[in-house]
C-alpha cells in the first residue's frame, strides 16, 4: 500500500523547513500585532455603530444597535486573530503561511480560515535519530527507519506503551520486541 504522506521524501524532494513552537507555547501562536488589529478592528466597528450610524434618517432603537454593534465587533476582531493564528501556525506545519493568509484574506465570511483547518498538514518534528523532517503521526523515520511510536507488529496501528495486546487485532505486543527506550515509557 503507497504511503502518500511521505511521498514527496521518497522522491528526493525536500521538505519546508517547520518553525517550532512547543506544546506549551501555543497561547503565543496568536501574534501581538494581530491582537492589537483585533482590538482596532473592534474600536472601528464601535466607532461606526456609536457614531456614524446615528446621523442617519432612521435611528436604530439602543438594543438592536447593541446587539449588532457587538457582534460585528466581535466577528471583526476574531478575523484578525485567526488571520494571526494561521500566520503561526502554518510554518510549524511546514505549510505557507503566506498562502493561507491570502486565502483567509480573500475567501469571505472566514471561509478561508475554515478551509485552513480542514486541509492543514500534521505538526512536524524531527527524528531523533538522522534530524530528518517527520510528521508526528509516523510511526518510523522514513530515512532511517527509527521507530518514533509504539505500534503493533501486526497490523501497524498506535498502542500505548502500557498495552500488552493491540486494541485493534489483539496481537500480544510482548513478542513484537518494542525498542528499550519505548519499553521503558510503559513500566
Amino acid at each position: 500500500m503507497l504511503n502518500l504522506t511521505n511521498a514527496p521524501l521518497r522522491q528526493g524532494l525536500l521538505m519546508r523547513e517547520p518553525q517550532s513552537i512547543t506544546v506549551n507555547e501555543d497561547e503565543r501562536l496568536i501574534p501581538i500585532w494581530s491582537i492589537v488589529a483585533g482590538i482596532m478592528a473592534f474600536g472601528l466597528v464601535e466607532y461606526y455603530f456609536w457614531f456614524v450610524l446615528p446621523d442617519g434618517k432612521h435611528p436604530m432603537p439602543l438594543a438592536l444597535r447593541i446587539y449588532f454593534d457587538v457582534s460585528w465587533g466581535l466577528l471583526a476582531a476574531l478575523y484578525f486573530l485567526m488571520v494571526g493564528y494561521v500566520s503561526k501556525d502554518a510554518p510549524r506545519r511546514a505549510m505557507s503561511s503566506r498562502f493561507w493568509i491570502v486565502i483567509c484574506f480573500v475567501m469571505p465570511g472566514g471561509i478561508g480560515a475554515v478551509l485552513y483547518f480542514l486541509l492543514r498538514a500534521p505538526v512536524v518534528s524531527r527524528c531523533p535519530a538522522c534530524s530528518t523532517h517527520v510528521q508526528n503521526d509516523f510511526h518510523f523515520c522514513p530515512q532511517c527507519d527509527y521507530r518514533l511510536a509504539a505500534s503493533c507488529g501486526n497490523c501497524f496501528r498506535t498502542v500505548r506503551a502500557t498495552d500488552q495486546f493491540c486494541t485493534q487485532c489483539g496481537h500480544e505486543l510482548a513478542n513484537d520486541h518494542m525498542p528499550a527506550r519505548l519499553r521503558v515509557l510503559g513500566e
